[in-house]
């Protein structure tokens, strides 16, 4: 607290220009939709909200099986931000993302589910008792939270049978953290889950029940939805699954070929010592740390010399967990047994280091490790050995949901990888953690940061690769090296890129038992973007497919490059001047951009200056203090800059003639009704009705464009408010230059 309240006067005392500086130039950003999903086989009409869009285009969505065209109102015109979405009857329930193409391109993704189950929306207060909106049974609510209020639904339920509820928030993308509670007809409590998720409930009595939603602090509000499902079934069947994104983590799962079932099952009772479940090696088993403070153990022979590998799924199957394995040699029977600790396994290291605060402070908003296990287990003595499994702190967790998988095998050496897009190290008070989709600004080079979980001891290099991009637009991988966790993908718009959109596809390939292995690379983002906040924690995730667009509208603030494209060579030992050109299309705060080099074996080289205001720079590569060995390499430069940013001035000019066209037409207006009132004046008697018309008419026309030049000029000054320039802190990348050290 004393940390907080320090950096608090910390930033009152900065001067307004810093405060007021944003981070990051705007990209799109798809918030919300109403509904959240649909049932296969139907049309409905989505309400979508975004950032940084304006005139949103195409609603586009991860499966072929939906569609969406733009509503039209009366007129046959498209009616702002709704559209008329389309799920085909083959279309596979689950999750599946929808994205808004922009002006500025492709937005960050928001959750679309798609159910067999029949849907509806609640459409009015259900915040009381006497409100509450009927759930029937075997349907879906797409709703909204109620702020600082309690949502209210009533059911029939049948005494002995058994109903689920479920809330889909945090799983689906919505800020909420749900409270789930059953009541009785006069809404007293029966069951109450203050997690969210699912609440399991057999009916004691026939007739009316509550089902109450709130949100855990009373929060609410359009980007605090949910989906609410009541379902009955069977007394002794299991609790359905229900479709949730991926957290980060579960990127490094599963391995390579693994089959979609475990082998074996976990048998009770296992807890202590001597009920330990024979097994044998190589194993694949699935269990649960179930019920609370579950021990499960297991029992095998092991030969000296013998190297195993132990991996457990838990946490990356997207349950709270946290597994931990001791493995002990047992020696000795009865009384005289005796366990001798062999090895103990925990997490997964995290590839790079995660932002210690969650946000982009002293590393990225991300953490690719897991509370899970991947670890090498080496035999010393021949004999009985024990793996005992337990989840850390899982006592104070009871639900038959905490499954895990367990697998022992010989070494199979592999990967898996992951990326997100290169955020900045801030250390000036923003906390800051944004979704980065790939729209890109002509003349732009963005990166996404990329790493690698390795498995069963492999070492190898890591190439990556991006595929099936747009007209304009290239990618070069920066390596994985031997050894190491990350890399980088840099992704290049031409200035002269027109706008387009294509899927692209990226992945990672390496040499494993002398053949070459391809793993795709997940893409990761933050589910909503957070700019300078200390009330919400950021909550990344995996997403599906990687859209990559141009926008064809902006440009780059600044693009670096050699001054020529070429593989540039130097020896061994000696130093490498590399000319570089910046093209500048903006004002800058400051006039020198400080850079650092990205990429193998020229990591340490020194950071340099580049001008702001001149139009050529070079870098200087020493190879001898590099102690770089000769081989072909991929590098880039990159820093970060203050932009005096404009946010779509091209509006301005639209609005600025769009106001001089309103003008125009009040002034034409204007002088009609001035003629007309002079004819009224000096009309002849018979002729004076006739007269009194024209002017009402005229004197109407004059009024509706007298409001279009009032509505005309608050758009130009909102237009030219927002264009008005800012200064924005973002990433500036070099195009990847290429070097042969001979």
């Amino acid at each position: 607290m004393r940390r907080i309240f320090l950096l608090i006067i910390v930033l009152a005392c900065l001067p307004p220009e810093l405060r007021a500086q944003s981070v990051c130039l705007p990209l799109p950003r798809l918030l919300t939709t109403m509904p959240m999903g649909g049932t296969v086989g139907t049309q409905i009409e989505v309400t979508i909200s975004c950032q940084n869009v304006e005139d949103p285009d195409e609603l586009l969505f991860t499966h072929p099986g939906i569609t969406a065209t733009q509503k039209l109102d009366a007129n046959g015109q498209p009616e702002a931000n709704k559209y008329i979405v389309t799920i085909a009857a083959d279309c596979p329930p689950g999750i599946h993302e929808a994205r808004i193409m922009s002006r500025l391109g492709i937005s960050s993704s928001r959750v679309f589910c798609v159910d067999t189950l029949p849907e509806v929306v609640r459409t009015t207060p259900n915040t009381s008792l006497a409100t509450a909106m009927e759930l029937k049974v075997n349907s879906i609510c797409n709703a909204v939270m109620t702020t600082k209020a309690v949502d209210h639904y009533w059911f029939d339920a049948i005494k002995g049978h058994r109903y689920i509820v479920n809330c889909a928030a945090r799983g689906i993308d919505s800020k909420l953290d749900a409270v789930l509670i059953i009541g009785d007809s006069a809404g007293r409590d029966l069951v109450v889950e203050r997690r969210g998720g699912t609440l399991d409930f057999t009916a004691t009595e026939d007739g009316r029940h509550t089902i109450k939603v709130h949100e855990l602090t009373f929060k609410g509000g359009g980007e605090y939805f949910y989906r609410l499902s009541l379902q009955e079934i069977a007394a002794d069947a299991p609790i359905p699954q229900f479709a949730s994104t991926e957290t980060v983590n579960s990127f490094s799962w599963p391995p390579a070929g693994l089959a979609l079932n475990a082998e074996s099952q976990e048998v009770e009772p296992n807890n202590a010592q001597d009920q330990a479940q024979k097994i044998t090696l190589p194993c694949d088993i699935s269990g649960s740390f179930f019920p609370a403070a579950d021990v499960d153990r297991f029992e095998f022979t092991a030969t000296k010399g013998d190297v195993w590998w132990v991996e457990v799924a838990s946490e990356r199957l997207g349950r709270p967990t946290d597994p931990s394995v001791i493995v002990q040699r047992v020696s000795g029977e009865g009384a005289e047994q005796k366990l001798t600790d062999v090895a103990e396994f925990s997490d997964i290291a995290p590839p790079i280091k995660p932002s210690s605060n969650g946000y982009a402070y002293d590393g990225p908003p991300y953490d690719g490790g897991s509370a899970d296990i991947i670890g090498k287990l080496e035999i010393k003595e021949d004999g009985v050995h024990r793996l005992q499994l337990t989840d850390l702190f899982g006592g104070t967790r009871n639900d038959p949901r905490n499954v895990y998988r367990l697998i022992i095998r010989k070494a199979a050496p592999d990967f898996a990888v992951a990326a997100w897009g290169l955020h900045m190290e801030l250390r000036n008070g923003d906390r800051n953690a944004l979704s980065k989709p790939l729209a890109l600004r002509g003349g732009i080079t963005v990166a996404l940061e990329v790493v690698a979980v390795r498995r069963d001891g492999f070492d190898g290099d890591i190439e990556l690769v991006m595929e099936g991009l747009p007209e304009g637009v290239t990618a070069q991988g920066l390596k994985i090296p031997k050894g190491k966790t990350r890399g980088s993908m840099l992704v290049t718009a031409d200035q002269n890129a027109p706008r387009a959109l294509a899927n692209a596809k990226f992945y990672a390939k390496s040499t494993l038992n002398d053949s070459e292995a391809i793993r795709p690379v997940h893409v990761a983002t933050h589910a909503w973007p957070i700019v300078d906040s200390w009330s919400e924690v950021p909550r990344p995730r995996l997403v599906t497919g990687l859209p990559v667009s141009v926008s064809g509208s902006e440009f780059s603030p600044i693009s670096i490059a050699a001054s020529e494209k070429k593989i540039w060579e130097v020896t061994a030992g000696e130093k490498l001047t590399i000319p570089l050109v910046q093209t500048r299309r903006s004002e800058f705060s400051g006039t020198v951009l400080q850079l650092k080099t990205s990429g193998e074996g020229f990591e340490g080289n020194p950071r340099f200056d580049l001008s702001l205001t001149a139009d050529t720079s070079e870098a200087v590569l020493d190879t001898a203090a590099l102690k770089t060995p000769p081989g072909d390499y991929l590098i880039a430069f990159y820093g970060s800059v203050v932009a005096k940013y404009r946010y779509n001035p091209e509006a301005v000019t639209v609005a600025e003639a769009s106001h001089k066209k309103a003008v125009e037409d009040a002034t034409v207006a204007a002088a009609e009704v001035q003629r007309l009132t002079e004819e009224t004046a000096a009309a002849a008697s018979e002729k004076k009705a006739e007269a009194d018309a024209a002017l009402a008419e005229a004197a109407a026309k004059k009024q509706t464009a007298d409001a279009a030049v009032t509505a005309a000029a608050a758009k130009l000054k909102a237009a030219t408010d927002t264009a008005t320039p800012k200064d924005t802190a973002d990433i500036v990348l070099s195009e990847p230059i290429a070097i042969k050290v001979k």
